[in-house]
């Protein structure tokens, strides 16, 4: 059953991506279909991309065991946080802002506001490298799942799974994601809320009430507001996942690709109320990880010591039955390829578009970049593939190393440019300097474990955060000329962008 249910739903992929390639004409539908999506694509475009097989698997299942219910606080930080307000804060101004300095990536926006190529260059290489780490973890979180269900050897797994990732996003690019996600999104709603009825309503839960008293028997701190993973610990979490959404290209880019402000508006509740149920859903369920195996984190036959990226693996074999293991699997699998598709899109874009064309040759035929872009897929890809099948690195380590780094450097210098007329050259370079090398140094000192990597990516992000405007304030400011450029004199309810001619009309 679970492989006619994969075999069903791969078809469906390819059958997008051939759907999407008549869509996809330009450079401009490759990359951000068009400017044109609606508030349903982008906001389960966003939510999609936020959850993968990381949160379901390294994070539901770690955490869970880890700080008992109270892992919950993170899907609510999720929800609020690095949704309804991402949403509130980020997406209006950007839309705006990348309209009118005709720009469509991270780096690009960085370019024109702070006047640096330089600063161009730096924040391109930073996405393609440390986004590839993060990549190898949605691999190695989807991989685990399989091996234990189908028994299928780790390496095959992730081999399909990339095949298929590269194929419909090289066919249909952004437009075949967008809508690859709306559909994938769809299945993570039923499958997470199938998965946490089971799990609760299984004997060894024996309900909330009952499942409740079981893991204070074990201990009383699993059910407390906090946890036994301590406030700070959590807090970090909360933060590195909810707050580092912000500083992240591939979450940015669905900001803009959105068709206009009506949609924004819909798209901020629709994906706030999908955040609470996946993030929600997955941190609850994994919570009760320790009644389903007496206590014990399983081991790893490869490395012969305990592995919590096998909690959750082994909790959903024993509490599914057989026939619904196949939904969750998709669930699981939708989850993963949805992120994977994004990080896989902006990735090739630093290079393509902000480096080659950006810098290299720009003269170079929009088209031809297009091709660069999708070998450049491919290239990632592989770097991912490679990345997860020879470190064997925690789920959760790897996502948080990838996130703390970018986050930390891109998080303070794009907020603050959004809106602060006052950022200067100097203290974005200083905001991404200090957050990049917090992030590099505190991982060399500390070492890459799952106990420290959520708390350095959050110190990476707080201190670029409060660099940026103590440097700006003693800094020479940009000219009046530069800044009326950049932020215009009309409000954004005033601009109608007309997709078709790609320009801002009054």
């Amino acid at each position: 059953m679970e492989f006619i249910l994969l075999g069903i739903y791969f078809v469906i992929l390819i059958a997008v991506g051939f759907y999407s390639m008549r869509r996809t004409s330009s450079l401009q539908d490759f990359f951000l279909g068009g400017r044109n999506i609606g508030p349903w694509m982008s906001a389960f475009a966003y939510g999609t991309t936020y959850f993968s097989a990381v949160i379901f698997i390294g994070y539901a299942g770690r955490i869970g065991w880890d700080f008992g219910i109270s892992a919950v606080w993170i899907a609510i930080g999720n929800a609020v946080l690095g949704s309804y307000l991402a949403w509130r804060v980020l997406a209006k101004q950007t839309r705006y802002l990348t309209h009118r300095l005709d720009v469509s990536t991270m780096p690009e926006f960085f370019e024109k506001r702070y006047d640096s190529k330089a600063l161009k260059v730096f924040s391109a290489i930073i996405i393609f490298i440390f986004l590839v780490p993060y990549s190898a973890s949605v691999y190695q979180g989807l991989s685990y799942l399989f091996e234990q269900i189908f028994g299928i050897p780790f390496i095959y797994c992730m081999i399909g799974m990339a095949a298929v990732t590269g194929l419909y996003l090289i066919m249909g690019g952004y437009f075949a994601m967008a809508l690859t996600d709306f559909i994938q999104g769809i299945i993570m709603v039923v499958g997470i809320v199938l998965m946490v009825i089971y799990v609760v309503s299984h004997p060894n839960v024996g309900g909330l009430a009952q499942g409740m008293e079981r893991l204070q028997a074990i201990e009383f701190e699993l059910t407390s507001p906090v946890g036994p993973g301590g406030f700070i610990p959590l807090f970090s979490l909360v933060l590195l996942t909810s707050l580092g959404s912000w500083g992240l290209p591939q979450m940015i880019h669905k900001f803009y690709a959105i068709r206009d402000e009506e949609s924004v508006r819909r798209a901020t509740w629709i994906s706030s109320i999908f955040a609470i149920l996946v993030a929600g859903g997955a941190y609850f369920t994994g919570a009760f990880g320790r009644l389903f195996l007496n206590n014990e984190i399983p081991i790893d036959a490869i490395t012969g010591t305990p592995n919590a990226d096998m909690i959750m693996p082994k909790l959903l074999q024993v509490a599914l039955p057989k026939s619904l293991m196949g939904i969750i699997l998709i669930l699981v699998l939708s989850a993963s390829m949805s992120t994977l598709s994004s990080i896989v899109l902006v990735s090739s874009s630093a290079i393509s578009m902000d480096l080659i064309k950006g810098v290299l040759a720009p003269n170079m035929k929009k088209k031809n970049v297009m091709i660069i872009m999708q070998i450049l897929c491919v290239v990632f890809v592989i770097l991912s593939f490679v990345m997860a099948t020879t470190n064997r690195a925690g789920i959760l380590t790897l996502m948080s190393f990838s996130w703390g780094t970018i986050a930390g450097s891109f998080l303070a210098p794009f907020l603050y440019g959004l809106y602060w007329k006052g950022v200067t050259k100097a203290g974005a370079w200083a905001g991404f300097l200090s957050g990049f090398l917090t992030s590099i140094i505190l991982a060399i000192v500390r070492g890459l474990n799952a106990g420290d990597a959520p708390m350095i990516g959050t110190i990476a992000m707080l201190v670029s955060l409060a660099v940026v405007p103590v440097v700006s304030l003693v800094t020479p400011k940009f000219s009046t000329n530069h800044i009326e450029t950049i932020y215009g004199e009309v409000e954004d309810s005033k601009l109608e962008f007309n997709p078709e001619i790609q320009t801002i009309q009054r």
